[in-house]
């Protein structure tokens, strides 16, 4: 592997992890809870008519809401290094 192939790793790996929260954020998974009017809201309204009017734990919803107060746990962060750092690899074959 080259050089380029390493950055590339590197940048996807660490541009998932650090655009995660914000991404959250943007979408309506706040500190503060679910964002009114939100894409977030949407998927939670969603959710809960699907379950008979709560959302189930363990959900997405669920996930990223905790997600979105509480941070990334370690696994979560984990993972999306992984996927971040294997999409930075394919694209250095395209």
């Amino acid at each position: 592997m080259g050089l380029l192939t390493y950055v590339a790793v590197a940048v996807g790996a660490g541009g998932a992890v650090i655009s995660a929260p914000v991404v959250l954020g943007a979408i309506g998974f706040t500190s503060a809870g679910i964002a009114a009017g939100s894409y977030a809201a949407g998927m939670m309204s969603t959710a809960a008519i699907a379950n008979g009017g709560g959302v189930a734990a363990g959900s997405l919803v669920a996930v990223l809401q905790s997600a979105g107060m509480a941070g990334l746990s370690t696994a979560a962060t984990t993972a999306l290094a992984s996927a971040g750092g294997t999409a930075g690899f394919l694209a250095t074959l395209i």
